[in-house]
């Protein structure tokens, strides 16, 4: 990899800057204080300004606020709902690794991230005995190579891109010199909530990276998308980066499929391509957003009838054990 200049960006200072403190959010909105409001130590709110700016003020069922704001119904139990959903504790061979897929590893990078969606099916993960240093990323990358089956790895975490540019380019580096691998894919929120996150250095870092570089961003409503955004997003795809978008299904935030259909427009506008819409990932604190699945088939065989067919997403859902993303059976009901 070529030598990279780092300088001190301001996204991380806005990152800095995130609101953690209920209270300051709900004035933020100017929203009144209700008397009772959950504010938990364990998965704090976390959420940058810049993603603020896009709610609506004195809107209590925002849908960017409801994805963000912790609720009490997150404190009671509910059957069925785990602290780890995907059993990813048992397909970790190595510290920072995790090895579901056949062609495919998937690294936690980092276990933070800009804001703390409430309905994260990793927000109990052990990242602590998880988090991969300088001599891991050695191991990991031995591994990799070791197993010639592995032809693509996702950077994850957290958020990969949270980790700054010396830090990331440290990966990027590290994973380009394996000649089985022919395209890191980078899983990330980042982009939506604080879009000057992808500054000047970050696409020097990808442009010099040869291999395939693909980027998933998370973006579950139409109202995330905004000029900054479509801008870094031109800036991304000038330098070969291809774009695609993965949403989670979510009860009072999308389940409607006109609000799924401008969302694809929306994508599509900006230049990125609806990829996967997640059937929610039964995570325990995760319940209130969940729908039955006979609902999510319905919006998608709605969405089928809207949409051009390169505009609807994949309906899928991740099943523990399977060495695949599941298809949702569209045709069980019919």
């Amino acid at each position: 990899m070529n030598d990279i200049f780092f300088n001190q960006p301001n996204w991380q200072k806005e990152l800095s800057n995130a609101i953690s403190d209920v209270a300051s959010l709900y004035e933020l909105l100017e929203l009144p204080l209700p008397n009772e409001f959950h504010a938990p130590t364990k998965f704090p709110l976390r959420v940058p300004h810049a993603f603020i700016q896009k709610m609506k003020k004195g809107d209590p069922n925002d849908p960017l606020l409801r994805q963000i704001l912790p609720d009490i119904a997150e404190s009671l139990p509910v059957a069925g709902y785990t602290a780890d959903p995907l059993d990813e504790n048992t397909h970790n061979p190595i510290k920072g690794l995790l090895h579901k897929y056949q062609s495919r590893a998937l690294i936690t990078v980092t276990g933070a991230c800009a804001v703390h969606c409430r309905y994260c099916f990793r927000q109990h993960f052990d990242y602590g005995a998880n988090l991969p240093n300088s001599q891991d990323i050695r191991q990991i990358c031995h591994y990799i190579a070791n197993d010639k089956n592995i032809n693509e790895v996702l950077l994850s975490g957290g958020d990969p891109l949270n980790i700054n540019n010396r830090r990331f380019n440290e990966w990027i580096g590290a994973l380009s010199d394996i000649d089985n691998i022919k395209t890191i894919r980078i899983h990330t929120r980042l982009p939506a909530i604080l879009p000057n996150r992808i500054d000047d250095e970050f696409i020097d870092i990808l442009a010099y990276c040869p291999k395939n570089i693909v980027m998933v961003l998370h973006i579950n409503h139409a109202n995330e998308i905004d000029n900054a955004l479509a801008q870094k997003c031109q800036t991304l795809k000038k330098h070969g980066v291809v774009l695609l978008n993965q949403s989670v299904l979510l009860k009072g935030v999308n389940d409607n499929v006109e609000i799924l259909c401008q969302l694809s427009h929306a994508l599509f506008d900006i230049g990125v391509l609806p990829y996967y819409l997640h059937i929610l990932d039964k995570v325990a604190g995760s319940a209130h957003f969940d729908l039955p699945i006979d609902r999510a088939i319905q919006i998608y065989w709605q969405l089928l009838e809207k949409l051009s067919g390169y505009l609807v997403p994949k309906l899928v859902q991740e099943v523990a054990g399977k060495p695949y993303k599941v298809p949702i059976d569209i045709y069980k009901n019919c």
